[in-house]
């Protein structure tokens, strides 16, 4: 875990909650967002709403949790809407078309996204876990010993897993283009 813990001193505010949850309000976030950096800043976020409700100490320690993990989720949520109204570009992909010489005409950045929209509806039709393999391993660029511990399942079941998963949508793209012609 990369986020950085930092002592406070502040009135009512019980640091102990940071340090019995805050691994495990990380993990839940990690699950469900596209990078290490957006589940650290919503931890902060979380724990940042936990100070500011004064003292959570009247809960019993299971309803902490179970309160944080609602706020986390209200975070979430937030974010995602926030997400959806906003158009994201790869700052990689325009770099990488730059150095090689080569702009996009709009017929070409058309035909990409035609073809990331049908990635999409492939992957969309895997299998739940099956998805959070992918985005974890691919989009998170996470080592399969992470990606196990994170969906709390052996490595070589996670291995197996990403195999077929990629061998499935292999042949389903193949398919869908042998379909077109």
């Amino acid at each position: 875990m990369q986020y950085h813990e930092e002592r406070l001193t502040t009135g009512n505010v019980d640091i102990t909650l940071f340090e019995r949850y805050a691994h495990s309000v990380f993990a839940y976030l990690r699950l469900h967002t596209p990078s290490l950096e957006d589940a650290e800043d919503l931890v902060l976020e979380v724990f940042t709403a936990a100070w500011e409700q004064d003292n959570l100490s009247w809960l019993a320690d299971k309803q902490q949790l179970v309160w944080l993990r609602r706020v986390a989720h209200n975070k979430l949520v937030d974010r995602y809407r926030r997400a959806a109204r906003m158009t994201v570009f790869s700052l990689e992909h325009i770099e990488e078309s730059e150095r090689n010489g080569q702009i996009l005409t709009p017929e070409q950045i058309a035909l990409r996204r035609e073809e990331f929209a049908e990635l999409g509806v492939l992957v969309g039709a895997l299998s739940l876990f099956q998805q959070k393999v992918l985005k974890l391993r691919i989009g998170d660029g996470l080592p399969f010993a992470d990606v196990a511990i994170l969906l709390n399942k052996r490595e070589a079941a996670v291995r197996k897993v990403y195999s077929r998963t990629l061998a499935q949508l292999r042949t389903s793209y193949q398919h869908k283009e042998r379909s077109r012609l």
